[in-house]
């Protein structure tokens, strides 16, 4: 029949068996065939780079994007899921530089670009095998054996293709312009990187004084880069704002905003001295073109190269008076908004710093890298007279996300793709897209979008998609848009072979159109984000072939990243898939928040609180982090992940689930039930059974419903439910039935109804615990039925049988449930154990329960009679008191009297009439007091042999006064009990016959004899020999009586 099952919950060596007979038997590639006619569905993997180790949050991805295909392939979906490796960028050239011993470009360049090629293309191979063992020990589905590689010259050719379509639209343009640029990488950054590397830190600022020709004064200018001192060309106030020219405390005149003079100038004063006297009044305006000596000669010489006219006051808007002294000093080569004004105004260009990030020979602190750069300035600045003041200050700095250098805004000529043309465009289409959560959408990526910037695509870097521009001298250029196009241009048919890489494809030249002279490819490569948007058309090769596969493929139904990916990945499919196709690549996103600590703090190798994703997977086993990421909270929060909160979630769910299907299997196999040769009896089936079926397929329509919608904890946390429900209601009142002789057809009921619900409930859980819900399936379902499908997922989604939902059945257990919770707390409070029985329990509800749900609420609590009633008060009164913070304030000399009042009121009466009209009214000393249920402390007082608990509209009580008969068979249950743990303890198997032995105690030996043909029922035991022992013995305390009881085989 069905494998025998161990109650071991240890899953991971089961999931590894059951990992390998997916393999051996090709289950994800059957998966695919199965539903190769059904309506595509498709799923876009953000590629991994195989030159990094996976971390614990991979696992989190990996997860949720393996879960919704699952889900949508058993829906009847063709769901592609080929997977992607992330092969170009600077990350790779760092590691193999370190590989190499290489530091910066130049020495790449000693080395050699074509070995130094080579080198990368085996770096990113690293740790494929990881990451492959990684995905099947998750449990993550995709076509690892044929996957898409941004390195590969199908992929590169379809990024040139997407490149010059966006060149024939004017929007692919050569700038000088101020960029963000990693000084260490000697590369741009786009602004979404920029995103991703802000950092706090504390530096110094520089309010500098500038001396104002031919007067003895000084303009008060404030800087947070003092590096950029040396390259100042201009000052800058808002022409609107008032400024003033101040004779100061410490001897200077001195130029700033009227607005900033006590926050600047303040300290300089004393009791007996003021810090300034003004002395003239001004708007910006009139300060424009007020010149000033050079604070560096270097910088007067070079304008004096340009025959460019510099060092005097400009005007512009963007000028505040929020710190500093509202003048700002201008360096148009290191920041968008001076370059502004630097065009403005026709000013100078003076850039004294170099690609390396270090200051150049002529500037001060020649050689030194920018911000070690800044305290030798201020102090040349302080010995010259010139600085004002040094006040440190705190700011949020970017960095360099891959190499976490210190980013300087800096002037180079880089390619721009022109998204501000499309911003409307990128707005619109964004707003077709399903966000969850839908603040993201809105709000972070929203935003984003409405300030949007032109993306600086180009890097000038090696190893990554060549930019597919040619250029001659005389400044023609031309964008390459296919490798046919390069051979027919060159006239060199081989040209249309050479790998589409540097230094192969720099080789290539062909004659320029305007002049005849040869035009050589520009030295650039492109922003590896590119190579990662332009996966849903280059991972087909499009538009070179697969156009119809592409066109079924797009746009994806459903991807899913971590919220960084917000200005990565996300924003560059939007961008690309606008710029060419004008729709979105991707119609629903699920947003998943960052994996953190159990203290909620960031992982990491430095802090020591890093988890190796491997570990924990050998430790906790697949399914349970998997579960743990379902049911923890909604994905786009972070997930605080430990220990303690996996295995939790694995109790309550996992194993409940485990012990249920364990349970069947140890019954069906002492009763050879074969589930094939009945069907489920739906007339005869009991009160319990209707109840299981119709939970069972209301919770199968739930999690359709939430996984149809992405709502991934909804749907936990219903299966969830379901299994604590059947396990701990369903089974627990129907063990009677397991356990009797023969096969009546209430036995049979109780067997099809289970095995319904565990074959049903694992099929509507396998998307979300893929291994375990395998493994029952196998047993329960394929071990007698050679014909059903070979693994559960292959099998389709279950649909709910409405015929069998009854919400009025539901509602009533929901009832009796209730009624059961309070009446093992009315029990608990009168210190009666579940096995002493009782004679009756009054209800005090809404309306009466049918008779028979009355019956199992007297079984379940081991009551004689459950008695509705309208009136409990025959059992129990009610106490006030007055809730003095509230009754304190409105009557504080009234209160004697009220405390009086309360305590003589008749409780009944006064509950009803607070009921009724929500007040208690009475008088106090001629004055009338109201008091609300808020003003009172209100509790339950119980008669004497009665126990009684509340909630809301329901009320149980307990009649505590024992008869000699009910105290005679609470002894009889308590040694059940005894001999059914020791039937344990002694390894007897659930069919033994055994012999009983009691002896030692004379008041237990009679009360054994009254009910020895019960109990041997109830413990099948072929004998009860009183006053003697053998067998494996024990000495027990029943009720304060001690008895010893042997049992034996």
């Amino acid at each position: 029949m069905y494998e025998k099952v161990s109650t071991n919950l240890n899953f991971v060596e089961r999931e590894k068996k059951v990992e390998q007979f997916w393999k051996d038997n090709d289950i994800f590639r059957k998966s695919m065939e199965n539903r190769k006619e059904g309506p595509t569905y498709t799923f876009y993997d953000g590629p991994p780079t195989a030159n990094g180790k996976p971390h614990i949050g991979h696992v989190l991805t990996r997860v949720i994007k393996d879960m919704i295909p699952r889900y949508r392939t058993m829906k009847g979906y063709m769901v592609p899921r080929k997977a992607g490796w992330d092969t170009h960028g600077l990350p790779v050239e760092l590691e193999v530089e370190k590989l190499l011993g290489l530091d910066g470009k130049e020495q790449i360049e000693e080395y050699g670009l074509d070995p130094f090629i080579d080198k990368c293309k085996e770096s990113v191979w690293k740790y494929k095998g990881m990451w492959e063992d990684f995905s099947g020990t998750v449990g993550f589905w995709a076509d690892m054996d044929d996957p898409y590689v941004t390195y590969h010259d199908d992929f590169i050719e379809s990024e040139w293709w997407a490149l010059k379509t966006i060149w024939d639209k004017g929007l692919l343009y050569k700038g000088f312009k101020i960029v963000p640029y990693c000084p260490r990488c000697g590369t741009p950054l786009s602004s979404h990187e920029v995103a991703q590397g802000y950092k706090d830190v504390k530096e110094r600022s520089a309010v500098v004084r500038f001396k104002v020709k031919n007067e003895d004064a000084y303009i008060l200018a404030w800087t947070t880069t003092p590096w950029t001192l040396p390259s100042n060309v201009a000052l800058c106030v808002n022409p609107d704002e008032a400024y003033a020219k101040v004779k100061a405390a410490d001897g200077n005149v001195y130029y700033m905003a009227e607005a900033l003079l006590d926050t600047v100038l303040g300290k300089l004063g004393s009791e007996e001295t003021p810090a300034y006297e003004i002395l003239e009044k001004y708007v910006g305006k009139d300060l424009e073109y007020k010149e000033y000596e050079p604070l560096y000669e270097a910088a007067a010489n070079i304008a004096a190269k340009q025959n460019k006219k510099g060092h005097f006051v400009t005007c512009d808007g963007y000028v505040t008076l929020s710190d500093g002294t509202g003048v700002v000093h201008i360096a148009p080569a290191f920041g968008e908004d001076d370059a502004n004004v630097g065009r403005k105004y026709d000013l100078p260009f003076v850039q004294l710093v170099d690609s390396k990030g270090e200051m150049t020979e002529e500037a001060p602190a020649a050689g030194k890298f920018v911000k070690d750069a800044d305290p030798i300035i201020l102090t040349d600045l302080d010995e010259r007279g010139l600085l004002y003041d040094a006040p440190k200050f705190e700011h949020s700095y970017p960095h360099c996300w891959r190499c976490d250098t210190p980013l300087i805004y800096y002037a180079r000529e880089s390619w721009f793709i022109k998204m501000t043309a499309v911003k409307e465009d990128l707005i619109r289409n964004n707003n077709t897209i399903n966000w969850i959560p839908e603040t993201i959408g809105k709000g972070r990526f929203g935003d984003w979008l409405e300030n949007i910037q032109d993306w600086g695509i180009s890097r000038n870097r090696y190893w990554g998609t060549p930019l597919n521009i040619w250029q001659c001298e005389c400044g023609h250029m031309h964008a390459i848009g296919s490798k046919a196009e390069l051979a027919e241009l060159s006239g060199n048919p081989d040209a249309a072979n050479v790998e589409l890489h540097r230094p192969y494809i720099d080789a290539v030249t062909f004659p320029c159109p305007k002049c005849g002279k040869e035009m050589h490819r520009v030295p650039e490569v492109i922003d590896c984000w590119f190579d990662s948007g332009a996966m849903p058309f280059a991972q087909h090769h499009y538009p070179f072939e697969n156009k119809e596969l592409f066109e079924a493929q797009f746009p994806a139904q459903f991807i899913s990243e971590a919220v960084d990916q917000t200005r990565g990945w996300f924003y560059s499919l939007l961008a690309e898939s606008t710029l060419l196709f004008n729709k979105a690549p991707y119609e629903n996103v699920i947003v998943l928040g960052h994996v953190q600590d159990e203290n909620g703090q960031k992982m990491s190798k430095s802090k020591g609180n890093a988890v190796d994703p491997f570990d924990a997977l050998e430790t906790y086993g697949a399914d349970a982090i998997r579960w743990y990421f379902y049911i923890n909270s909604a994905p786009w929060l972070p997930n605080r992940f430990h220990g303690k909160a996996v295995t939790e979630g694995q109790r309550k769910f996992m194993s409940t689930l485990w012990n249920t299907y364990a349970f069947f299997v140890l019954y069906a196999n002492i009763d050879n039930f074969d589930a094939t040769k009945y069907t489920l009896d739906k007339e005869s089936l009991s009160v319990m059974d209707k109840w299981l079926l119709s939970k069972l397929n209301t919770v199968v329509k739930a999690v359709d419903n939430h996984l149809e919608n992405y709502r991934i904890p909804e749907a936990a946390r219903a299966l969830q439910e379901f299994v604590d429900e059947m396990s701990n209601w369903y089974v627990r009142r129907s063990r009677d039935r397991f356990w009797a002789k023969g096969m009546e057809q209430d036995k049979i009921n109780a067997y099809m109804t289970l095995y319904t619900a565990l074959v049903t409930i694992s099929k509507t859980a396998a998307p979300m615990i893929p291994f375990m819900t395998e493994d029952i399936y196998q047993n329960l379902v394929r071990s007698i039925d050679k014909t059903a499908p070979e693994s559960i997922h292959l099998c389709d989604f279950p649909v709910a049988d409405e015929t069998l939902i009854d919400k009025d059945l539901e509602a009533a257990m929901e009832e009796v449930l209730d009624i059961v919770v309070m009446g093992r707390a009315a029990r608990n409070a009168a210190n009666i154990k579940n096995r002493q029985p009782i004679g009756t329990m009054f209800v005090k509800a809404e309306a009466a329960l049918d008779a028979m749900y009355q019956e199992i609420i007297a079984d379940e609590l081991n009551v004689k009679r459950v008695t509705f009633t309208d009136d409990v008060r025959d059992f129990t009164s009610y106490t006030f008191k007055p809730q003095l913070k509230t009754v304190g304030p409105k009557y504080g000399k009234f209160l004697g009297g009220i405390k009086q009042y309360l305590a003589n009121v008749d409780g009944n009466e006064a509950m009803d009439t607070l009921n009724a009209s929500g007040n208690l009214t009475f008088d106090v000393n001629s004055e009338t007091v109201v008091l609300s249920k808020d003003d009172l402390l209100i509790d339950m007082a119980q008669k004497e042999g009665y126990v009684s608990q509340t909630d809301n509209n329901l009320t149980v009580v307990l009649d505590t006064n024992l008869t000699e008969e009910l105290i005679e068979e609470g002894f009889v249950r308590e040694i059940i009990s005894k001999i059914q743990t020791m039937r344990k303890e002694a390894d007897f198997e659930v069919t033994d016959k055994i012999v009983i032995y009691v002896d030692g105690n004379a008041k237990v030996s009679e009360i054994v004899k009254s009910n020895a043909e019960d109990m041997m029922k109830d413990v099948m035991a072929k004998v009860i020999k009183v006053g003697e022992m053998a067998g494996y013995s024990k000495e027990w305390n029943i009720n304060g009586e001690t008895v010893t009881i042997g049992v034996e085989k």
